[in-house]
């Protein structure tokens, strides 16, 4: 059959610190709170995206890579990843600090959790007056003295910390240190891999007076303790022109800022083009001459099939990432 752009039931994430902010950004009634993610695209277990709409609606995302394999995906994704998409897309809204954590790479990961590591980078759809995030470290440290930093309560002091704004962005390689702030709504961008070693909570207590639990000695391995000159990603904003955010051997984003139409062709790519709307809204039609319609808080993958020539229409002007591996 001929594939469209597929659009996918979001997987609301009900958890202690999240906001109000992902059911009003995606026009979701009634609008819940304490969502603090949304899985727009993944193929993890146990949260594998379903198709909202059309002749496919009802059919997930590693059923459809079984049944049109490079079609979706790509011949060199669908090679290496199999039926697995590669990218998992979420939208997090902070309304507390988030633990602080490091993510394994790919030796790692497949030592330990016979699993890719996590590589990821993070935009921010919105920032509270005094938002920050933890990316990275501020002071050199050695793992000895990460160890006695944590039993010390003083591992926050050696990282650095970044005041957010809306638009900001940080790539994420595997081993960096990071941790989201509160009043922080940002959209990510990740490797498929579920991996996470939290390694400082604020010795923040549940109702039981309990800790959560803390992967210290996992994490010493999986930390990069280089200092780096700048953690922010650098970008100029061009107004009907692709800019490039982060390219890495997992995925490439690109911001586009439109407010008349453009095409774009990516079937040099070998790849799926996933769009993630940050605001207003546009027509998207690809190759086959589909279109869809999209509007903020909507996320669209365009099947590699589908790649060869994209058209995005604003509706007065539009926000999007796009990204593909």
């Amino acid at each position: 059959m001929n594939l469209y752009p597929l659009k996918f039931d979001p997987i609301l994430k009900s958890i202690i610190w999240g906001g109000a902010d992902i059911c009003k950004f995606k026009g979701i009634e009634p609008q819940l709170d304490g969502i603090g993610e949304s899985w727009e695209v993944s193929s993890v277990e146990g949260n594998i995206s379903v198709v909202d709409s059309g002749a496919l609606k009802g059919k997930n995302l590693q059923e459809l890579i079984a049944e049109y394999k490079d079609r979706i995906v790509g011949k060199h994704n669908f090679e290496k990843f199999g039926t697995t998409f590669p990218l998992l897309i979420k939208f997090i809204d902070a309304r507390d600090n988030l633990s602080i954590q490091v993510h394994p790479d790919d030796v790692l990961g497949m030592q330990r959790h016979n699993s890719f590591g996590k590589t990821e980078m993070w935009y921010v759809i919105n920032a509270a007056p005094g938002a920050f995030l933890y990316s990275g470290f501020a002071k050199q440290l050695t793992p000895d003295e990460y160890v006695k930093s944590i039993e010390e309560n003083t591992f926050v002091d050696y990282l650095a910390k970044h005041d957010v704004k809306k638009g900001d962005s940080f790539f994420l390689p595997a081993g960096r240190v990071h941790a989201i702030g509160a009043g922080t709504f940002i959209a990510e961008i990740q490797q498929t891999s579920n991996i996470t070693y939290r390694i400082y909570d604020y010795n923040r207590k549940d109702a039981n007076g309990n800790g959560r639990e803390l992967h210290t000695e996992l994490a010493k391995d999986a930390i990069d303790y280089k200092l780096y000159d700048s953690y922010k990603l650098n970008y100029s904003h061009k107004e009907n022109e692709s800019v490039q955010l982060e390219s890495c051997q997992y995925f490439t984003t690109n911001l586009l800022e439109l407010d008349k139409p453009q095409s774009f062709d990516h079937s040099a790519k070998d790849s799926f083009i996933i769009y993630i709307c940050m605001d207003g809204a546009c027509e998207i039609e690809d190759s086959s001459k589909t279109k869809i319609d999209v509007k903020q808080g909507t996320t669209v993958l365009i099947p590699a099939a589908n790649t060869g020539n994209i058209t995005i229409t604003p509706k007065g002007s539009v926000q999007l990432l796009e990204t593909f591996a």
